[in-house]
């Protein structure tokens, strides 16, 4: 069974992604396809997910602390409030990814976020979570999709809305990441929460 589960130190089957370091395995098995709700919760998975494209998900889990500590905890009206010298502090901190973009893009959200009602984003990005019983389950990696309607509509929506720097990729993984959809493969002791 070609990209199924496997097997884990523990004995127990894992997706494959999960068991390449112990970074990934604990991450796999407290906290991706956990429902994540909150707006501040939910910017941080949102602009860590924007600072991963092109990259390695290690790399931004390793440096997560360090992008909480830069990003006032992503604390969505304290980043708000960032000025054009929190910017060049960020651009100069080697405990994040210091691409102007996505910094840029980063602030700019804050600032479009601020003014949204509290819970406007959690009840934004949860209504584009797909009813479950509609979704075949995945039984290889191949399985799973990069991209599906409803991301490429939550993208669309955001970016109406003047949230930049998220497409259809980056908002199906942010929907895999916070738990909208469960995509642990059928045989994986995380599917549906466990491990």
């Amino acid at each position: 069974m070609s990209g199924g589960a496997e097997a884990a130190p523990d004995g127990g089957l894992r997706c494959p992604w999960g068991l390449s370091t112990e970074d990934y395995l604990t991450y796999h098995d407290t906290e991706w396809g956990r429902p994540v709700h909150g707006d501040d919760a939910l910017f941080e998975r949102l602009c860590l997910e924007a600072f991963q494209s092109g990259l390695s998900w290690l790399t931004i889990l390793r440096r997560r602390e360090g992008f909480r500590s830069a990003f006032a905890g992503f604390k969505i009206p304290a980043v708000a409030g960032f000025t054009d010298a929190d910017k060049e502090r960020l651009l100069a901190d080697a405990g994040i990814i210091r691409n102007r973009a996505k910094i840029e893009a980063t602030l700019a959200n804050a600032k479009v976020l601020a003014g949204w009602g509290a819970g406007e984003l959690d009840a934004l990005i949860w209504s584009y979570a797909p009813d479950p019983a509609g979704r075949p389950v995945p039984r290889t990696l191949g399985d799973v999709p990069a991209v599906t309607p409803e991301s490429t509509a939550l993208a669309k929506d955001l970016k109406k809305r003047g949230v930049r720097f998220v497409g259809p990729t980056t908002a199906y993984a942010l929907m895999q990441a916070c738990g909208l959809v469960d995509d642990h493969l059928a045989d994986c002791v995380a599917r549906g929460g466990g491990a």
